[in-house]
């Protein structure tokens, strides 16, 4: 599949909200998911392997109470690459904060398959 094959797949599951089913099907077990800072507290910015990416999309979907969400592209870049747009309007469940997030996701391909997602983000 190409990166444009890919990121069509990804963007479909993401606004059906099957982000957890897009992992399982789109990520190498080796994937690297960065952020651009670190989601908890004393946290990583890097989540290595797909366990850990799976725990950490688990983490936000049990800490956020989402309103609304909206998911745009992908726009491929070459063969191995893709962007997808991700808006969200949610609540922080811990502080009760709502939160309106506006982020870039930045998605690597190696043999068909996600090996590195990186977030950009603006933190205020």
């Amino acid at each position: 599949m190409s990166a444009k094959e890919i990121g069509e797949k990804l963007v479909a599951f993401c606004k059906e909200g099957k982000n957890l089913e897009s992992i399982n099907t789109l990520y190498a077990e080796n994937v690297e998911s960065i952020e651009a800072a670190a989601m908890q507290e004393g946290g990583d910015r890097v989540s290595k392997g797909i366990e850990a990416v799976r725990q950490k999309n688990q983490w936000w979907g049990e800490n956020h109470e989402i309103h609304s969400a909206e998911v745009a592209g992908p726009w491929p870049h070459g063969d191995d690459k893709f962007a997808v747009q991700f808006k969200y309007d949610v609540t922080n469940k811990p502080s009760g904060q709502r939160i309106q997030m506006n982020e870039i996701g930045v998605f690597t391909l190696e043999g068909g398959k996600v090996v590195r997602e990186e977030f950009f983000y603006n933190m205020g």
